[in-house]
């Protein structure tokens, strides 16, 4: 069953003083398939190692570069590394729970 997004646009919730608020997420926007979400979160992920990597490779050159933003750009690579590492292992267990169901 397919939840129509105009549907949800016609939505509001009240606020404390009583005005509508549109509903998150129900904007004008194109849909991804999950597939694409992936491919496109892996993509990020992957532009953040390499821009990373980047500003290692010009810090230790002795490009003039701020080290504070060298350890951000390294730190947010180590995070979002551990976050798609998160998110296989929890899609690994998921489908590992559908093969071990009785049919």
């Amino acid at each position: 069953m397919r939840i129509d997004s105009q549907a949800n646009a016609a939505l509001k919730i009240p606020n404390e003083q009583g005005a509508a608020l549109p509903v998150p997420g129900s904007g004008d926007h194109e849909e991804k398939s999950f597939g694409e979400f992936l491919v496109q979160a892996l993509g990020d992920a992957n532009a953040s190692q390499q821009h990373a990597g980047e500003m290692v490779k010009q810090f230790s050159t002795g490009a003039p570069m701020d080290v504070h933003q060298v350890m951000i750009a390294l730190e947010q690579a180590s995070t979002t590394l551990a976050l798609t590492v998160q998110v296989r292992n929890k899609l690994v267990a998921a489908y590992q729970d559908i093969l071990r169901t009785q049919v």
